[in-house]
């Protein structure tokens, strides 16, 4: 695949830098701080040799120099310069009002990141969600920022696509459509872990065109796109071969376990969700799983998920229905499952029957509680089944788990778990996916999948 799209990630890549007809409007003089105000925090903000530093302070909570001017579409470029210890940041359709956390800034932020951790380039919602796009999914990104050195971003925001890059590397690609206007703002972060008072962030060479006329750089077909808006495909998706199992009105892809009549009235469609009503627990007594009609081999599968409180349900993937089973379709499974509550999370083996993990054989690695989504909040799960047959579980923008299919680990997995029984467990060239129905409540929307080849 990679070979046959390298045209276009050439194109991609470099587009950006060329410069196009469209006129550029410097935010910044050079000189003066005119058109920005601050807002938040009490770093200071000066101008030093045509560029505007940003200096930490102790004891103030984040700082933001805003522009005093709003902005929806538009294209952002500019220079920037930090402390190899210290995070930072560029905030775009932001805002702050009274009504809002008694005027606290929120809204889409660009990281700068000069750790390790290679997050430069990401999308944080500040003040909101958190983090919405990492380069935990797009590792040849995390190159791309140099430590103690100048460096290019680009942030282009067209609609419902917020895409951006760093010395010319695409680093995000997001769909969102919860913000469509506000200011920009260069943040100076509040001082934790090594921080410390006097470092310093520098900006340069601030410029943005805006207009009905602007054009967003084309696709390169490669970097992995998180998509918070409902049941729908962007440019970028569909360059890469992606489509809808679920389109947000109906369930013509999918039908009933073990038969090819439609998905039983248990599961019901509204506003734009999927949804599997309770039957107390029980596992397939209310009208049982539903399997897609198309079957897969090699693929990337992402779906959002929702809990409710004791939830239990799983996704399921190279499923063989000819197994005499009695209840569920058998076949790997990636556990959607509320790990507080139900006790399940407590069974199986060193926790391989909790959120993510392959049910009964791998447990997924336990993420940081700040990814961890509360109950009744959508989770982004993730698997990617290779051709060579490496497999990954990722769960809200982080892999939990890998193996190879049908290698030495996973037999000897599979002969100590309860999956002995099925002759050939998991090892089916191709199938469906298949969502359980397990007796309680769970929600689920943009289901797509692409295949590998």
């Amino acid at each position: 695949m990679k070979k046959l799209i390298l045209p276009l990630l050439i194109a991609g890549i470099c587009t950006p830098f060329l410069g196009n007809s469209q006129k550029w409007t410097n935010l910044f003089d050079g000189k003066t701080l005119n058109g920005w105000k601050q807002l938040g925090g009490k770093a200071t903000y000066e101008v030093k040799d045509g560029a505007i530093v940003g200096t930490t302070v102790a004891k103030t909570p984040n700082s933001f120099l805003a522009t005093e001017k709003i902005y929806g579409d538009f294209i952002l470029e500019l220079e920037l310069k930090v402390d190899s210890k210290m995070n930072s940041g560029v905030q775009f359709r932001s805002n702050s009002n009274p009504e809002y956390l008694n005027g606290t800034v929120y809204g889409y932020q660009c990281e700068i990141d000069p750790s390790d951790r290679g997050w430069s380039g990401g999308i944080y919602d500040e003040s909101r969600r958190g983090w919405l796009y990492t380069t935990e999914i797009h590792p040849e990104a995390k190159k791309a920022f140099k430590r103690d050195e100048w460096n290019k971003y680009r942030i282009e925001a067209i609609g419902n696509i917020i895409r951006t890059w760093i010395n010319g590397q695409p680093v995000s690609y997001l769909v969102d459509d919860m913000t469509a206007t506000g200011f920009i703002a260069l943040q100076v972060h509040a001082i934790y872990a090594s921080m410390t008072p006097g470092m310093q962030v520098m900006w340069k060479n601030i410029r943005i065109q805006t207009g009905k006329d602007i054009k967003p750089s084309p696709v390169d077909g490669t970097t992995p796109v998180e998509n918070y808006t409902q049941n729908t495909l962007s440019p970028e998706e569909e360059a890469m071969g992606y489509k809808l199992l679920f389109n947000g009105k109906d369930l013509n892809n999918w039908r009933s376990a073990f038969k090819e009549t439609a998905p039983p009235s248990v599961w019901t469609v509204e506003n734009g969700v999927l949804h599997v009503n309770s039957s107390g627990g029980a596992e397939s007594t209310n009208g049982g799983d539903i399997l897609s009609r198309e079957t897969f081999k090699a693929f990337e599968l992402d779906f959002d998920f929702k809990l409710t409180e004791g939830a239990n349900s799983g996704v399921k993937y190279f499923v063989n229905e000819t197994y005499q089973s009695g209840k569920s379709a058998i076949g790997l499974e990636y556990q959607v499952l509320d790990d507080e509550k139900h006790p399940d999370a407590k069974l199986g083996t060193e926790g391989n029957r909790t959120m993510a993990s392959l049910y009964d054989l791998i447990p997924s690695i336990k993420i940081e509680k700040r990814f961890q989504k509360k109950i009744g909040e959508w989770n982004k799960g993730r698997v990617i089944v290779y051709p060579n047959n490496h497999v990954e579980h990722w769960l809200n923008g982080f892999k939990v788990l890998e193996y190879e299919r049908g290698g030495p680990a996973y037999k000897v997995l599979v002969a100590h778990s309860k999956h002995h029984v099925w002759p050939g467990f998991g090892m089916m060239e191709r199938g469906p996916i298949l969502l359980q129905e397990h007796g309680d409540s769970v929600y689920y929307q943009n289901i797509k999948i692409r295949e590998i080849k």
